[in-house]
């Protein structure tokens, strides 16, 4: 991870994250702390990283989500060279469905 994030102020706010129990804890915390739009950006985001390791199309992804190229561009970025964290998440919520325990 990038250094110029890791801060005093987003380890706080990835502890209150952390801290969230539900779905519905999830939906107050992110309504109140983002604007729908930052919100729809980030769900946009990972259905994008979803539909690339799903092998679509950039074509197939746009007309599904709205993203734009660029977008679909810098997701595919991140799944290529980044820090594995949508691999990760995917995994995890893979294994859920099946029942297991990824977490270390």
């Amino acid at each position: 991870m990038s250094k110029k994030i890791r801060t005093e102020a987003v380890d706080f706010l990835f502890r209150a994250i952390l801290s969230l129990e539900s779905k519905e804890e999830c939906y107050t915390f992110f309504e109140d702390i983002c604007t729908i739009n930052e919100l729809l950006s980030l769900s946009q985001r990972f259905e994008v990283a979803k539909m690339l390791r799903d092998r679509k199309t950039y074509l197939e992804i746009a007309e599904k989500t709205g993203a734009s190229t660029a977008t679909i561009s810098r997701v595919n970025r991140s799944l290529n060279y980044g820090n594995d964290g949508y691999d990760m998440v995917f995994a995890r919520i893979d294994a859920a469905k099946e029942g297991k325990d990824t977490r270390q």
